[in-house]
């Protein structure tokens, strides 16, 4: 299989189809665009599940699995509580690299307001960078639960956050000194300050509350994947400008230094969001401290347009993420 997510079309034959078990307490249908599980308590509330996984050799390589895992449980309207955390080491790994991993961790957590309620380490032989595997926990209230299912068509699509920073930063720290020979300090003090960004829970709390339909964190394959995603999980079409889209120039010019595409690169603490009224949510954003743009409109029927000045094309199936690609290159 190539790096990433699997197909669409495999994950359907060959997972789908095998999932029938079913519990009346659980309210979301297991697919390849929900990232999140649901459960409806005895009391009426409602817990919020997700889980996410990163792989690195160096201690902020975990912290990006925490930050994808709270930002999809907010994305469903839940406060997030806690996360519990699984670590997968190399036997090479060191004391000293495990400490470093639970201190960078423990402060992505209070940073987010969250606990670390639970945290394992174990050494595999079959592994040979460390693997971190984080399950965030939320609670919500029955008639705050958003679904990327909802969109429909006639809302604007909206996008909160800057593509692909999370993948540029996840970069970043891998090949810092590598990249230090290629820009000045002020360029990687710069993108360091901006990971601040994918905290991204008080801006989603700002969005729900504005009227977002449905939000939906851009994961593995970009932004381009996202927009697959959000029309596959609601059956809409759609009509996008591709210049619309916010993108750093610190982004720009490391995409190009490795020759990557951040259109179809990991962009954790990004969001696509649908509204009726578009305007309002955006206020609201922006109010929340978060940059936020309108993209286009949902449509009806199957077509999904991306426009380019005056060229349109039509959205691909989603490509290998590039962030993985490059991994597969270099982390060998």
């Amino acid at each position: 299989m190539k790096a990433g997510n699997i197909s669409q079309t495999a994950w359907k034959r060959s997972v789908r189809r095998q999932l029938n078990s079913r519990r009346e307490e659980a309210l979301f249908t297991p697919s390849m665009e929900e990232p999140c599980t649901a459960l409806r308590m005895a009391d009426g509330g409602i817990v919020v599940t997700a889980t996410a996984d990163t792989s690195g050799n160096v201690p902020e390589c975990a912290d990006y699995a925490i930050l994808k895992a709270v930002n999809d449980v907010a994305s469903r309207g839940a406060e997030v509580i806690g996360v519990s955390v699984q670590l997968i080491l190399p036997l090479s790994a060191t004391e000293a690299q495990l400490k470093a991993l639970a201190g960078s961790m423990d402060a992505v957590c209070m940073q987010a307001g969250i606990q670390l309620t639970c945290l394992k380490a174990e050494t595999n032989p079959c592994v040979n960078q460390i693997l971190t595997i984080a399950t965030a926990t939320g609670e919500a209230a029955g008639d705050s639960i958003l679904r990327t299912e909802d969109a429909a068509a006639g809302q604007d699509i909206l996008l909160c956050g800057h593509i692909a920073l999370e993948g540029t930063l996840r970069i970043l720290a891998e090949r810092e000194e590598e990249l230090s020979g290629r820009f000045v300090p002020s360029f990687i003090r710069q993108l360091k300050e901006q990971k601040k960004e994918l905290f991204a829970a008080k801006a989603i709390a700002a969005a729900g509350k504005a009227g977002a339909a449905a939000i939906h964190q851009i994961g593995s394959g970009g932004i381009l994947a996202a927009l697959w995603e959000l029309a596959e999980a609601s059956g809409i079409g759609m009509e996008t400008e591709l210049s619309k889209i916010s993108i750093r120039q610190e982004t720009v010019e490391i995409c190009e230094f490795y020759n990557l595409n951040p259109y179809q690169m990991t962009s954790a603490g990004s969001f696509l969001i649908t509204a009726k009224n578009g305007d309002a949510v955006v206020k609201a954003l922006e109010g929340a401290g978060a940059r936020a743009v309108r993209l286009g409109v949902a449509t009806d029927g199957n077509a999904r347009v991306i426009t380019s000045g005056e060229e349109q094309r039509y959205l691909d199936r989603p490509a290998p993420d590039e962030l993985m690609l490059w991994r597969e290159r270099n982390c060998h």
